[in-house]
């Protein structure tokens, strides 16, 4: 009985404490505490900090669908390659679809405001064919990958990825990819989606930069950026020079070497509510290689050049609410692409029809270049110079339109011309000779822009773009140019003549 008695009371102190436990676990227990996103605004609309931390985080971007009619490249005329062919390789339009990320992040520092920003673009781009010398043809995407990578989902080389900004900003200071201190906020789209000349453009591009904030909206900026190749034209060796590389404007052997200096830039402007002023000034050293095959060949010095640049926005003018007159004006010497921005090619080749008896067609030759050199000798620097403006106007809140054109003009000293007509004379058998020939020339757009946005974020556009290559051989030149499979130009008599080209640009973009 003792025993029994000590079982049921050890048993009902079990339960007492199972119960015990059990309504200790019925207890409230205080909740891990949830972090919420919380908006930040101390640098504007769309940051938000990240969680656990004092940085503020920024997504933005947008998605775009692009056509391009009467021209094989994106934003450019057809004045080159097969859409310069004018013929059965010229596409009757050229399609890209983008996705664009921006990635802004911004932190308060006793220095003043650490910033990173980062931006990743994705996209897909149409091609054309190229013919292959024996009645076939292959198709080649803008990006360089053949058509069974281009046109298969999934594969590598589906499409094409870039990064456009990467860098670091702080006290001051830009680290990485961003936009050249010598571009304008502009750069080359004053009012446009076409690429016009007279201007850097508006292409990211490694630097190291320091910008002073005097006070007032001025700053004043000084910058070392990469040149390669960016900001690099052409240094031409003509010693290298053919018929093939001529027909298409390229007259030498591309005769860089390693790099060596940084472009080195001076900046000053003024942003105010009025409108912005700006000045900027440019050195580029030109480093070439060898005048042939090894070092024992020799080689040209280093030749430095310069650009300067004047620009100028008028805002809130009295035509419309935010209208704007953006224009810019360039002249360089030996750094060429701070006119012919690195968006544009630097070699044109456009035909068309002719009336000179015995000729088969026209053709506009025309080609950009930093310097041009021969063996032995040094470096001859290359004079371009051009402006670009717009005047955008905004109808109401949903309608916009741009007025826009660009020059650029390009002269050769007379030894460079010498060289030159040379290989002129040489390999295309230039029929008014070297008195006839002079590879000056101007490259003129024209174009206008309507657009309609009918809520916030979404805008439809279309752009109409003129285009105009001016030669300056002697009238009535002729060369004969070697047969060019690619675009199916058969060997022939060419008559030189100015061309004309048109382009017609659809988009449809959605910003976030």
């Amino acid at each position: 009985m003792e025993m029994t008695r000590s079982f049921l009371l050890a048993s009902a102190a079990g339960l007492i404490a199972l119960g015990g436990v059990a309504r200790a676990a019925d207890l409230p227990v205080k909740a891990k505490p949830i972090e919420y996103v919380k908006i930040c605004s101390l640098y504007g609309a769309g940051f938000y900090y990240v969680p656990g931390t004092d940085t503020c985080l920024k997504l933005s971007g947008y998605t775009r669908a692009w056509m391009i009619v009467n021209s094989n490249s994106m934003g450019v005329n057809p004045d080159f390659g097969p859409g310069g062919a004018g013929n059965r390789f010229s596409n009757g339009y050229t399609w890209r679809a983008r996705e664009l990320v921006d990635i802004d992040t911004r932190t308060a520092t006793e220095y003043g405001t650490l910033r990173t920003f980062a931006e990743v673009v994705f996209n897909w781009t149409s091609g054309s064919y190229s013919g292959l010398g024996n009645g076939s043809t292959v198709y080649q995407s803008i990006g360089g990958v053949s058509a069974p990578l281009n046109s298969n989902p999934g594969a590598v080389g589906y499409g094409t990825v870039g990064v456009w900004f990467a860098f670091i900003q702080f006290a001051g200071f830009t680290m990485g990819q961003a936009i050249s201190q010598f571009s304008t906020p502009w750069g080359d789209y004053p009012g446009n989606y076409t690429e016009l000349p007279g201007s850097s453009g508006y292409q990211p591009v490694n630097q190291f930069s320091y910008t002073a904030d005097l006070g007032q909206g001025i700053a004043f900026s000084v910058s070392a950026q990469d040149q390669a190749p960016s900001t690099q034209a052409g240094v031409w060796n003509v010693n290298a020079a053919s018929a093939a590389g001529i027909a298409t404007g390229v007259y030498g052997g591309s005769d860089y070497a390693g790099t060596i200096a940084p472009d080195l830039i001076a900046s000053l402007r003024v942003d105010q509510a009025w409108g912005l002023f700006q000045a900027s000034v440019v050195a580029h050293d030109n480093h070439a290689a060898y005048y042939g095959a090894t070092e024992v060949t020799g080689h040209p010095d280093d030749k430095w050049g310069w650009a300067g640049q004047l620009a100028l926005s008028i805002k809130n003018l009295s035509t419309g609410p935010a209208d704007s007159i953006n224009m810019s004006g360039v002249y360089a010497n030996g750094a060429s692409r701070y006119v012919f921005n690195q968006n544009m090619v630097a070699n044109f080749a456009r035909y068309g029809g002719t009336s000179l008896a015995g000729a088969y067609q026209s053709v506009g030759i025309a080609g950009v270049s930093d310097s041009v050199f021969v063996a032995g000798a040094g470096q001859e620097l290359t004079t371009t110079y051009g402006f670009n403006g717009a005047f955008n106007h905004n109808w109401d809140p949903h309608w916009a339109s741009s007025l826009f054109g660009g020059l650029g003009v390009v002269r050769y000293n007379s030894t460079a011309k010498g060289y030159i007509c040379g290989a002129f004379v040489a390999n295309l058998a230039l029929s008014s000779g070297v008195a006839g020939c002079n590879p000056d020339f101007e490259y003129a757009v024209v174009g206008t822009k309507t657009s309609w946005t009918p809520v916030k974020g979404l805008t439809f556009l279309a752009e109409l773009d003129y285009t105009r290559i001016h030669q300056n051989f002697a009238s009535g030149s002729t060369v004969v140019l070697p047969a060019q499979a690619g675009i199916g130009k058969p060997a022939a008599l060419y008559e030189l003549k100015d061309q004309n080209s048109f382009a017609f640009q659809l988009i449809a973009q959605r910003n976030f």
